[in-house]
């Protein structure tokens, strides 16, 4: 993402860098630290905890051309909430409209829907433009998070634009971290280009994913036969290690006061943390802090 970002401001130094809101924390941090512009676009309407498509567009439609729009390719963080293939498809459409250049980052691919279908809206925004950015991560998916392993993809529209592309990036590289860590990418590497690691890593990796669903519709149903309604059904539909409840800072210190539970200030909860046991108390909790 650092990368990226330094790529984009020795290109297009004038461009405007569009957020979802809300999005990773690290995203606006990086940004501000590098001197960019940066604005945000709707993306998660707390009522329906789900995406807010029609506020995505509207926002989306105030895009100059030039400016650079971030889209988590999957497992949105920190909300869950995903877009459909459809609307993958609108968002596409007026990013060209504006000449826009998307920015993919794609750090939880695996943990939603499946290792293809989670690459789908990916390949298709990789298809549909002549520049792209993609920046993707295997610390979560490969469990190698300590190593700083991924890689950033730009695409480009001739030969002459990708060898300046790779000029650029060698040049930031050099100047940021002059090598990186190999054990990380070496581990990937190897277990990518191995027919019997693959099959492994992959049903490993498809073992997590149907772990978090799981979990997912046990903590909805428990909810569910709590409230005695169908409001948190969302979580179930949520995809990857976060979800977010979508209710006040005030009802989370609730449940860190009166329960000892504790999430971020925002109501994000790291799914991928609860377990059978745990289910029950949480959901309980929720229900008492009036959440």
């Amino acid at each position: 993402i650092r990368q990226a970002l330094e790529l984009i401001k020795l290109a297009a130094p004038g461009a405007t860098v569009w957020l979802s809101d809300p999005t990773w924390p690290n995203h606006p941090s990086i940004i501000k630290y590098l001197g960019m512009k940066s604005k945000t676009y709707r993306y998660f309407d707390a009522e329906t905890r789900n995406v807010d498509y029609v506020g995505m567009l509207t926002d989306l439609g105030a895009v100059l051309p030039g400016d650079v729009v971030l889209l988590h390719g999957c497992c949105h963080n920190p909300t869950g909430a995903n877009l459909t293939m459809p609307q993958w498809k609108g968002v596409i459409e007026l990013l060209h409209e504006k000449s826009a250049v998307p920015f993919v980052d794609i750090a939880y691919q695996g943990f939603g829907d499946g290792l293809a279908q989670d690459g789908e809206a990916t390949r298709l925004v990789a298809s549909s433009f002549d520049n792209v950015l993609i920046a993707a991560s295997c610390s979560k998916n490969f469990g190698v998070y300590r190593e700083r392993t991924g890689i950033l993809m730009s695409i480009a529209k001739d030969t002459a634009q990708r060898d300046l592309a790779q000029q650029n990036m060698s040049f930031l590289n050099r100047q940021n971290f002059s090598f990186p860590p190999d054990h990380g990418a070496r581990v990937v590497t190897t277990i990518l280009n191995d027919p019997e690691l693959r099959a492994d890593w992959e049903a490993e990796l498809e073992e997590v994913r149907l772990g978090m669903l799981e979990l997912r519709t046990a903590l909805a149903a428990e909810l569910r036969r709590l409230s005695n309604s169908d409001r948190f059904d969302f979580l179930a539909e949520h995809r990857g290690m976060f979800s977010l409840l979508g209710t006040t800072p005030e009802l989370v210190e609730k449940l860190r006061a009166d329960h000892g539970i504790y999430m971020v200030g925002d109501s994000r909860m790291n799914i991928a943390g609860l377990n059978a046991k745990t289910i029950p108390v949480l959901a309980k909790a929720i229900i008492d802090a009036g959440i």
